[in-house]
């Protein structure tokens, strides 16, 4: 996969200013997908890059968010899970997954294919390395797009990514990102609480995303490093970014949007390789705690860790000048103004990832398409500003982090040798 960056050059200041207005005649760019000739209706063909389990689950919830929704296409590094998510998404839609085996695109260039194959919308879940090269090649093919979750893995990738959001405004594109508390009913009315100034003037945000250890999967004699790596892709930072940048990237997130998404100044960070040492899980870390500090003197603090045996969960506590704000994922939302009223979310919140594309969808439909641009690149170089911080053991500021020049794409896209890089050493790693 070509992984192409872009060398500009940008400040805390000009991210701020990249969200430009969409002028007259972008606004006025055709964006309801074309017909299908086939089935000689309103079908919006939907293609599917990178078949692993959140793949399989994003084309599902595609496929149940408009009744026009076909699946013609999908693409992945291996033929055997592009093989098997085929299978399972035809045993559950039948007639509504229309793509064949041959239309099972596989190898390090499968995305170019799947674009390429007269497709309307594209679902990126490949490893989130690959991220920037699949946005830009699907806005430049024209294609709405929903894309999981981190953006990007470097200061590089970032860049490219957030050079590709502004092409996306200009052809009218949407954008749906995978931070899936965005669209969570019960977190939505919270934070317009917490940005109507209920709670005051945020002062500090603490945001926990704790889990067990996750999923690994034994080398095969027959696997190349470069195999070997893919399919355990959570272990290697130039895939993943490391469990910050692509699991608790979700808190970092949820910082960002009790931020109104404006950077922050500087970070620092403590973590380590602690209990999950075997080689099996590659080099990262399996905890972090990050600090963000902001010009105003606000701080958020962003704990994570992935390790088996230990207190788990995923809440967030925001203190404001006049009150406090409690979430977790146990359904607990409320907002406490000292002395006022205490507002509680009653309702019933629905499936946040079915949300994402029921408004993907009903956007395009509508003319009216969702770029969650500015923001998803906002959160995801604030995680990699973390990582950075951690594994240096260095105070990094906005600035710094985004004119980062550390680019984590290996040599080369081939099934050979690559090798683990050493674990990162706070004092000793470098920043670049």
């Amino acid at each position: 996969m070509n992984h192409i960056h872009q060398p500009q050059v940008a400040s805390r200041r000009s991210f701020l200013k990249t969200s430009a207005v969409l002028t007259g005649a972008a606004a006025a760019q055709m964006v309801i997908p074309r017909a299908v000739r086939a089935a000689g209706s309103d079908a919006i063909r939907v293609g599917l890059v990178g078949c692993g389990g959140r793949g399989s689950g994003a084309a599902a919830q595609a496929l149940s968010a408009d009744k026009g929704v076909i699946l013609t296409g999908l693409a992945d590094a291996f033929r055997d899970q592009a093989t098997r998510t085929l299978g399972s998404l035809k045993e559950q839609f039948k007639d509504r997954v229309s793509a064949t085996p041959d239309q099972c695109f596989v190898g390090f260039d499968s995305f170019k294919q799947l674009i390429a194959s007269d497709v309307d919308v594209v679902l990126l879940c490949s490893p989130p390395h690959f991220r920037p090269a699949h946005l830009k090649a699907a806005v430049e093919a024209g294609k709405h797009i929903f894309t999981e979750k981190p953006m990007a893995v470097d200061a590089p990738g970032v860049r490219s990514a957030m050079a590709t959001v502004e092409e996306a405004k200009k052809k009218n594109l949407a954008i749906v990102a995978g931070f899936c508390w965005r669209y969570h009913d019960a977190h939505r009315p919270t934070f317009a609480r917490v940005h109507d100034g209920v709670i005051g003037d945020v002062q500090t945000v603490y945001s926990y995303y704790n889990a067990g250890g996750l999923w690994v999967k034994p080398r095969k004699p027959e696997w190349s490093d470069m195999e070997w790596q893919i399919r355990n892709w959570l272990y290697f930072t130039w895939l993943s970014g490391d469990h910050l940048v692509e699991q608790a990237v979700h808190s970092v997130d949820k910082v960002a949007w009790a931020m109104k998404d404006v950077p922050p100044v500087r970070a620092m960070g403590w973590g380590g390789r602690q209990v999950r040492t075997d080689p099996a899980y590659g080099h990262i870390y399996d905890h972090f705690a990050v600090v963000y500090e902001w010009e105003n003197g606000a701080r958020a603090h962003v704990y994570c860790r992935q390790q088996d045996g230990t207190a788990g969960g995923v809440w967030d506590h925001i203190t404001g000048t006049k009150g406090v704000c409690t979430l977790n994922s146990g359904q607990v939302h409320q907002v406490k103004p000292y002395g006022g009223p205490e507002w509680k979310f009653e309702g019933e919140a629905r499936n946040m990832y079915q949300v994402e594309h029921d408004e993907l969808f009903a956007s395009i439909r509508a003319g009216k398409p969702i770029n969650d641009g500015d923001r998803m690149m906002n959160s995801t170089m604030m995680a990699i500003m973390g990582r950075m911080a951690t594994y240096t053991g260095l105070r990094i500021t906005w600035e710094q982090a985004m004119n980062s020049k550390e680019d984590l794409t290996p040599p080369s896209y081939e099934w050979g040798p690559i090798a683990t890089p050493p674990v990162a050493m706070p004092g000793k790693t470098k920043f670049l």
